[in-house]
């Protein structure tokens, strides 16, 4: 559930898009009426999340953008990541209620999709909006940086197109709510990792590091707290970062370790994923000692912000063994 791309954003500029109040307004009172008339055309919270294959893409995806945002998640079975953010962006379609039907393409199954939307790595999110496609992010994220994402892409769905969502029956959301099994009972760390995140959203990074590395200290293969003490540590690094600054000084000085590794983190947080990994690469190969062990153990703490299934990471691996033997 941590984040993998810091700049989500930045991938898609969404509160850039202006539009008029007039449509925004207009989709509101449509929004409310649908929901004072209930039923008619509602649907049920299971049509909320829905699995997508090549046959269905057009009439599933692209037919029903024009009047719901579709939030894709193109996953695998063998991706660990995207056990993470699978659950989460569902639990999000339901409380979101309508405002966005999430899309789960299964891209062993469907690789023609994979190719066509241009995917290096899984998990990876885009969203459909009137039949236009924009990427959201790539990787696991945390709560907040989704729903924030989330949040843009509505508004831009209701001040730019005028679409209104879809009513969900409330009817039988308390059904399905009757139905469902009771909730597992928290893991013994569920506590520690929520406040982890909360201290993320609070932008409480010095907080966020201590919480995962609490429960680090107890169970050092928690692969959630792993994750998220790497993120945590990378956004408290570049938190304050002149970018102008950072990337002029690693400019003009190539030999200089501090500046290359500055650098490398304003890459990863800006989402470029191979860039830092190819920078922090050729430090490594410049340099010997202290500096190139500095590199080298910063390269992986990069590794483990994106994840070991993401084949930038094994394609990075490969080129430090190269520069390393």
């Amino acid at each position: 559930m941590q984040p993998r791309n810091m700049s989500m954003s930045g991938v898609v500029d969404l509160a850039a898009v202006k539009a008029a109040g007039e449509a925004k307004v207009k989709a509101e009172q449509a929004r409310a009426e649908a929901s004072r008339q209930g039923g008619g055309g509602a649907v049920p919270p299971s049509a909320l999340v829905i699995d997508v294959d090549e046959a269905g893409f057009e009439n599933d995806v692209l037919q029903r953008s024009a009047e719901v945002p579709v939030v894709i998640d193109f996953w695998a079975e063998w991706c660990e990541p995207c056990k993470q953010l699978g659950p989460l962006l569902e639990r999000l379609a339901l409380e979101y209620n309508g405002r966005f039907v999430l899309a789960k393409v299964d891209v062993d199954a469907n690789q023609m999709l994979m190719q066509q939307f241009g995917i290096q790595g899984i998990p990876a999110v885009f969203a459909v909006v009137a039949g236009q496609a924009l990427p959201l992010f790539q990787g696991a994220a945390p709560e907040a940086q989704i729903r924030q994402t989330l949040d843009q892409l509505i508004q831009v769905g209701e001040e730019r197109f005028g679409l209104t969502g879809i009513a969900v029956d409330q009817d039988a959301a308390a059904g399905e709510g009757d139905a469902a099994p009771a909730e597992a009972p928290a893991g013994p760390y569920d506590a520690l990792l929520e406040s982890a995140v909360r201290a993320l959203d609070a932008d409480d990074f010095a907080g966020a590091v201590q919480a995962y590395k609490n429960v680090l200290s107890d169970d050092p293969a928690n692969t959630e707290a792993k994750l998220g003490l790497a993120q945590a540590e990378l956004l408290s690094r570049a938190k304050d970062m002149d970018a102008q600054r950072v990337r002029e000084n690693a400019a003009a000085n190539p030999a200089d370790v501090t500046a290359q590794l500055a650098a490398a983190d304003l890459d990863l947080v800006g989402g470029h994923v191979e860039d830092a990994f190819g920078r922090l690469v050729e430090t490594v190969r410049r340099t010997f000692g202290d500096d190139r062990d500095a590199a080298r153990v910063r390269l992986l703490e990069l590794f483990e912000v994106i994840g070991p299934d993401d084949p930038r990471v094994g394609a990075a691996r490969t080129a430090l063994a190269r520069v390393l033997f």
